[in-house]
This record gives structure tokens, C-alpha cells and sequence, in this order.
């Protein structure tokens, strides 16, 4: 929200700014009448849909617990073992235990979204399960 809060308010600025520069004190209004000021307002537009766009993508990339960025990119799967690995992707992590994020390289069947899979309250456990397994 912070993000957000603060991409509105330098937007808010920016178009208070064209505002203040191709002020007028005629009644109509500027665009689409005003070369400069439609064009201005054109780049003000596509300057606030990419920084939304870079907003929500770095989103995805956080972990949904402590909103931390996800960290160590792993590739697993590949395309010749699909069948034992998987489909390829990349796994994200969170440091501190909370999930990991699992991000299809390819997307055949069409948009799938990224699989969030939340660990146990205590990663401890899952690692000494796992070591009990191998003895």
C-alpha cells in the first residue's frame, strides 16, 4: 500500500505540474485542443501505467507472509524428464521460511499463475523429517 501511496502522490504531482505549466484562463479545455498539453497528458498516462505495472509485478515476486523479496532462484524440471521432474520452472524462496514460489517457465495451456505453497510454522521440522527419512 505504501507503494501505491506514494506512486499516487508523485503522479499527483506530476500532473499538477503539466497543469500549472499549460495553464490557460480560458474556459475550454486543454486537450485535444493544445498540441503540447494532449501529448504531455499522453506521456503522464503511459508514465502512471507503467509504474503501476512495475508495482503489482514486484508484488509478485514478495513473499506472502512477511512481504519480503523472494530470494534464490532455482530452475527444476526440464523438458526430456518431464515426467519425474515436472514441467520446467523457476522456485523462489522466502529467507525466512515462510513459502515458495513456484513460476512456470512456459505456459502451454495457457496464463497459469504462479503456485504459492506456504511451509509449516516451523521449517525445522520439515528439514529433520527429512533427515530422519534418509537414515
Amino acid at each position: 500500500m505504501a507503494k501505491l501511496a506514494a506512486a499516487a502522490m508523485l503522479m499527483g504531482v506530476l500532473w499538477s505540474l503539466i497543469r500549472w505549466v499549460f495553464f490557460r484562463d480560458s474556459g475550454q479545455n486543454p486537450f485535444a485542443h493544445d498540441l503540447g498539453y494532449t501529448s504531455a497528458m499522453m506521456l503522464f498516462f503511459l508514465a502512471s501505467a507503467g509504474l503501476l505495472y512495475l508495482i503489482v509485478w514486484d508484488q509478485r515476486y514478495r513473499c506472502r507472509t512477511c512481504l519480503r523479496r523472494l530470494r534464490m532462484p532455482m530452475t527444476a524440471g526440464s523438458w526430456p524428464n518431464m515426467l519425474l521432474f515436472g514441467q520446467p520452472r523457476t522456485e523462489y524462496i522466502c529467507l525466512y521460511g515462510h513459502g515458495t514460489l513456484k513460476v512456470p517457465e512456459v505456459q502451454i495451456t495457457g496464463p497459469n499463475g504462479p503456485d504459492w505453497e506456504p511451509h509449516d510454522q516451523d521449517i525445522w521440522k520439515e528439514l529433520e523429517s527429512l533427515e530422519e527419512s534418509k537414515r
